[in-house]
């Protein structure tokens, strides 16, 4: 697969802020999006053909799937199942920090909190910080993989010895960029041995479908029938639904884009090394790029080229770091370029 994916226009820029599959959707799914018709659009969606797809490509039964509307609604669904339990007062979420901001969000709206313990100085996962920072107020441990920002890999053995460590509180482990890493948690018996885990998966970056709004969990059904409760009845849209079957299927595109991403990958390193910017090992479809203190500057001297790119330097525990996407090898040399330029450019 070597065409076919949309170029921004000139006057929206190159979005690299959000890692968004800038290849678009598959030709094959945008060819079944074009055969919906009016009527689609007026009934109800039916989501068993996608529950069904979703299921076989995962190699689990469909009872251990729940359809969301992207992986989002996904994380509220997760958390407001675990909050239900408010024994002992506010409930708490526990994660790291970094860490996608979702869960923090997630954990305010329903009322509970969200303790964080830093990564080590390395971005690394501190699993024992992890279980020592865990209280009676407890409920659910936010773990992802390949970690956003960093895109780094958690190792999974201290994964699984940490789900049955925190048990009865869920272990959500948010697997949004799996495709591009290939580890997975995802299997039928560590999911019916462990009740506690909760896996999350989108498709929206590696299919493309960041903007028909659909993800994924998958549990055991008991452990899902709350989950359950929480997502109403039609929350994933017909257009969704109809081509998720198609969008799963199309391997040879995602293959496609998962090798843009690795190729992109290497490309940035050398480059931001040979510009002595540092970079960690990701195994996603984007890289965090230590700018240091001119890392705003930077940001908005792309901003200026029509490259956008996430300014994390704010950030607890991101300071001075960009994040970007690295998807398309073409978007990536453009952003190469820009970097070699907006740096050799600024005051000196």
């Amino acid at each position: 697969m070597s065409g076919g994916y949309r170029k921004p226009d000139a006057s929206e820029g190159l979005r690299l802020h959000l890692n968004e599959n800038t290849a678009g959707c598959s030709p094959a799914v945008f060819d079944e999006l074009r055969a919906l018709t009016r009527f689609d659009a007026a009934f109800y969606p039916d989501y068993e053909a996608a529950q069904a797809a979703v299921a076989g490509f995962f190699g689990v039964d469909p009872a251990f799937v729940l359809l969301t509307n992207g992986l989002d609604e996904g994380i509220l669904a997760v958390t407001a199942a675990a909050f239900r339990d408010r024994s002992g007062g506010v409930p708490e979420g526990l994660g790291v920090l970094p860490a996608f901001d979702m869960y923090e969000v997630c954990s305010h709206a329903l009322g509970g909190r969200l303790v964080t313990v830093p990564l080590g100085s390395g971005f690394e996962y501190r699993f024992d910080d992890l279980r020592g920072a865990r209280t009676p107020q407890t409920r659910i441990v936010f773990l992802t993989n390949p970690h956003n920002p960093t895109g780094m890999r958690l190792p999974l053995d201290p994964v699984r010895a940490l789900i049955p460590a925190v048990a009865p509180a869920l272990v959500f482990l948010d697997e949004a960029y799996a495709d591009f890493s290939g580890d997975s948690l995802i299997d039928a018996a560590l999911l019916d041995r462990h009740r506690n885990l909760v896996v999350g998966r989108t498709f929206a970056k590696a299919y493309g479908l960041a903007g028909l709004r659909v993800g994924a969990l998958l549990a055991h059904p008991d452990t899902l029938a709350p989950m359950r409760l929480v997502v109403p009845p039609y929350s994933v849209n017909a257009w969704a639904a109809a081509v998720l079957p198609t969008a799963v299927a199309d391997r040879e595109y995602r293959d496609w884009y998962i090798a843009q991403a690795a190729q992109s990958r290497a490309r940035l390193a050398a480059a931001c090394e040979r510009l002595g910017l540092r970079t960690w090992p990701s195994a996603a479809n984007f890289m965090l790029v230590d700018a240091g203190p001119g890392a705003s500057a930077l940001a908005a001297r792309l901003a200026g080229r029509g490259i956008h790119v996430r300014d994390k330097s704010s950030e607890p525990g991101c300071e001075g770091c960009l994040r970007m996407t690295t998807g398309i090898v073409e978007h990536t040399d453009r952003l190469i370029a820009a970097i070699e330029e907006a740096l050799c450019a600024r005051p000196r």
